[in-house]
């Protein structure tokens, strides 16, 4: 760059640079720390980086700069001598009512001047690094942040009025939107000032409230995820042998997984306390152990962080599923406390065993898991699935309020959203009814009749978590409560479906109920189910009492 050009660059700056209000400066001066954004096919640079930013900033600093900058004079030595020519010839070129003018503007203007907006990044880009064009940072976070991204934007603009004016393509839009985009790619590479690290960490202090909670889907690679500060973690040469789960390290704390590399899911606590109990109820594996934070904000990869200072925490792991993968989850606790030693509350799973050199528990024969494809069919957020015998089909779908002669498309009644419906498989004897967000099998007069001529049983599940399982039997409704909640009936038959199945322990829930079911009436619900009334493709219109209308 000529020592001409960049002096009259460095002398508009300042005046530009004061002309662009603070909060859209600053959210360039944040682009260092942001994600990359999407790339469409054949889209230039400059209107990527532009279409980028948020809607409000665009508007704001076009708002802002239009007048003053218009009315601004820049002497300044020629520099686009050797673009090209406007084109010949028409094209076609689409836009909305809803699209910002400086968008609209810079996207027209590689069409009709070819080589404007690189050759204004180029020189931008030069003149940032021009001594002339330095700028010292002070202040907090947002004034730092602000600071900087004016200061790129000012040089960006100033470039772009003398390469456009020049150019004889004076549009303050497409001068406007052009040095936006030209300062955000370009800010999104340049290093952020000398200060701003500890002005963020001072922010992030006086921001940061407890407790904090939140899950997040960790990536496991060589069987370990870990709890650590800036993504680094030591994972090598740890055997676990002490407790089977996890280990401090510097700055953090590992946890050996089940899964050999992928993700598993983890929920984290940062609790303003100690908490007043350990809960291992539904946890195979539970460990506390001391770690000291050298910065703070350690995290596993999602939003919840430890707190943003130094210190000494204690965590409380929470392990489930490491010899079923399948089910894996984990659960960190942390709080503020000096150095202890560990404390193990439970040890129950088999990998914890070989870990710390003891002999292996006998495998635990867990019914429920033949149940978990639910939770990965159509069904898991919310239905009732009830098993009926000695009746058939036409009779169990009149119990539920419908009319067995007019079945109507099954698409047709997922896609209404209004009255609700059910699906029957006649099975010789045995009908199984779905409803897929519906609950009328759990109606006491719907069980009472479907059940005279033999047995019935359903189990509801929702979004909110609610479950509630039903027995019938000979038109009598034999029990009926929440699992873990509430008291199962003394009723031999439903002792005898229950035997076996941990109900206080709330994980597999839904799946445990529907084994109670299967056990009750004889007969489950299986994949092939679903499929089968996919391809049966009817349903059953519900309008008897108590639907909604």
């Amino acid at each position: 760059m000529g020592d001409d050009f960049a002096a009259a660059v460095a002398a508009a700056v300042p005046a530009v640079r004061a002309m662009i209000p603070a909060a859209p400066a600053a959210v360039l001066g944040r682009l260092r720390c942001t994600p990359e954004p999407h790339r469409l096919r054949d889209e230039p640079d400059v209107v990527r980086s532009l279409r980028s930013l948020p809607s409000w900033v665009v508007e704001r600093v076009h708002g802002a700069v239009e007048l003053p900058l218009a009315r601004l004079e820049i002497p300044a030595p020629p520099v686009a001598a050797g673009l090209k020519p406007p084109p010949d010839g028409t094209f076609a070129f689409i836009t909305s009512d809803s699209e910002a003018e400086a968008l609209r503007e810079t996207r027209l203007l590689p069409r009709t001047r070819p080589g404007l907006p690189e050759l204004v990044a180029d020189l931008t880009a030069r003149a940032a690094d021009d001594d002339r064009l330095t700028l010292a940072s002070e202040g907090d976070e947002a004034a730092i942040a602000a600071a900087h991204g004016a200061h790129h934007l000012a040089i960006a603009l100033v470039t772009a009025t003398i390469v456009a004016r020049e150019a004889g393509e004076p549009s303050t839009a497409a001068i406007v939107g052009t040095a936006l985009g030209v300062a955000a790619s370009l800010l999104r590479t340049r290093p952020m000032p000398g200060g701003y690290a500890a002005a963020l960490r001072e922010k992030e202090r006086a921001e940061y409230r407890l407790p904090q909670h939140g899950s997040t889907s960790a990536e496991v690679r060589d069987h370990v995820f870990a709890l650590t500060e800036n993504g680094a973690r030591e994972t090598v040469g740890h055997g676990f042998a002490e407790n089977g789960l996890a280990e401090a390290v510097d700055g953090g704390v590992v946890v050996r997984t089940g899964t050999q590399n992928g993700h598993v899911r983890v929920g984290i606590r940062v609790l303003a306390e100690p908490p007043a109990t350990a809960e291992t109820l539904g946890w195979e594996e539970v460990v506390d152990l001391s770690w000291r934070a050298e910065h703070g904000s350690a995290g596993v990869g999602g939003s919840v962080t430890t707190p943003p200072w130094p210190g000494d925490y204690r965590v409380r792991v929470h392990a489930y599923g490491r010899d079923e993968p399948e089910t894996e989850g984990y659960d960190l606790w942390i709080w503020v406390a000096p150095p202890g030693p560990p404390v193990v509350h439970a040890r129950a799973d088999r990998l914890g065993h070989r870990l710390r050199g003891e002999p292996e528990p006998p495998v635990v024969d867990r019914p429920e898991a033949r149940y978990r494809w639910v939770d990965r069919s159509r069904l898991t957020v919310a239905a009732t699935v009830t098993v009926v015998t000695g009746l058939p089909a036409e009779d169990v779908i009149r119990a539920f309020g419908a009319d067995p002669a007019h079945p109507e498309p099954l698409e047709d009644l997922r896609e209404a959203y209004a009255d609700p419906w059910l699906a029957v498989l006649d099975l010789d004897g045995v009908v199984v009814a779905i409803e897929e967000n519906g609950y009328h099998g759990s109606h006491t007069e719907v069980l009472t009749a479907v059940s005279r001529a033999g047995r019935a049983a359903s189990m509801f599940w929702n979004v909110n978590g609610v479950r509630r399982l039903f027995f019938a039997r000979a038109g009598e409704v034999l029990a009926s409560f929440e699992p873990g909640l509430g008291e199962p009936s003394a009723e031999d038959e439903v002792v005898a479906a229950l035997a076996g199945l941990d109900l206080e322990n709330y994980r597999d829930r839904t799946e445990k109920g529907l084994v109670a079911v299967e056990r009750f009436t004889g007969r489950g619900l299986y994949p092939e189910d679903l499929e089968d009334i996919d391809r049966l493709a009817v349903a059953y219109r519900i309008t008897g009492p108590g639907s909604p209308r």
